[in-house]
């Protein structure tokens, strides 16, 4: 299970880079988990895992209302991707393992 653990990650945004952390469990190709940022916490939904693909959800309320969509590839120790913030379009993230 390559996703399996802790990872902090850095997210590229409109409003500069912007850090959180990340748990992840995959459990037959569901990705169940939490994502934190600024003292904020939630959980990851609509995950999935295949191989090293990975993509999941996550409803934030900070700085406003938004739903990010992440799709992204494991190599290793770490991750990186792509983060859609809907109508603002789509920003890289990236990762290590904690």
């Amino acid at each position: 299970m390559a996703v399996d653990g802790n990872w902090n990650i850095i997210m590229s945004t409109p409003m500069g880079e912007r850090n959180a952390t990340l748990s992840l469990k995959n459990s037959g190709g569901t990705l169940t988990g939490t994502q934190g940022a600024e003292g904020n916490s939630a959980e990851i939904f609509d995950g999935t895992a295949s191989g090293d693909d990975v993509a999941w959800k996550v409803s934030i309320t900070n700085p406003m209302p938004l739903t990010l969509e992440f799709t992204g590839k494991v190599s290793g120790d770490s991750i990186s991707g792509e983060m859609g913030i809907g109508p603002m379009g789509s920003f890289p993230f990236k990762g290590t393992r904690a």
